[in-house]
């Protein structure tokens, strides 16, 4: 598709008052896990999108594993995802706080490609949205650039071609240490503060930021 920028950086979305047992836990964990765990402390997501990604969609470059047994991450900022958040209209979603108290967690792609490969856990990347049953998986650094970037990159995203391109996911299986989230972005210095305390006792704690550009 286009060439991807020089230090592409991936991006979890979570309530803040799921940051305490993130920190807690080591890390992110994926669907899969959370739902035997009990389910997080606050959702955000779909929940008939999640059963589908847990039980039924396949990641068909690593055969035999399905979606959910991976923790996902976007590309970008800004998700369409988010937007659905932000709207808090959507009949599939039962969360309807906005996205205020949503923190974004970054990373640097291939300093996330660098330790699943050196700690031999397994790493995939959607064409489009890792939900849809038509998407197509690809595991390999040199296939990067069969991502849109363009679309990625794009804060307008009518058009269905953009829209399928920017909601492509980085998906890391099991666990995504926090140590690896390098950045936290916040909509508001309230919300902030609260990441602060929470990271508070993390080995390594990561900037926070308010980054209203990141948000609608």
């Amino acid at each position: 598709m286009t060439s991807p920028p020089p230090r592409p950086k991936i991006y979890h979305i979570t309530h803040v008052e799921n940051l305490s047992r993130i920190i807690r836990d080591g890390g992110l964990v994926s669907d899969r896990a959370m739902l035997d765990r009990g389910g997080p402390a606050k959702s955000i997501g779909m929940s008939a999108i999640k059963h589908r990604r847990v039980e039924e969609l396949e990641v068909h470059c690593h055969p035999g594993t399905k979606v959910g047994a991976y923790v996902p991450f976007y590309f970008c900022p800004r998700s369409v995802m988010l937007y659905v958040i932000h709207c808090a209209n959507h009949r599939e979603l039962a969360y309807r706080e906005g996205q205020g108290p949503i923190l974004h967690l970054e990373a640097d792609l291939h300093a996330v490609i660098a330790w699943a490969e050196e700690n031999r856990r397994r790493w995939a990347f959607s064409l489009s949205n890792a939900g849809a049953i038509y998407t197509e998986f690809r595991a390999l650094s040199e296939d990067l650039d069969q991502l849109d970037w363009a679309a990625i990159a794009a804060t307008d995203f009518r058009d269905a071609r953009v829209k399928e391109g920017k909601q492509a996911e980085f998906l890391v299986s099991g666990q995504f240490p926090f140590d690896l989230v390098e950045r936290i972005g916040v909509r508001s210095t309230k919300i902030g503060t609260l990441a602060t305390r929470a990271v508070a006792g993390a080995t390594r704690r990561p900037r926070i930021e308010v980054k209203p550009e990141w948000y609608f």
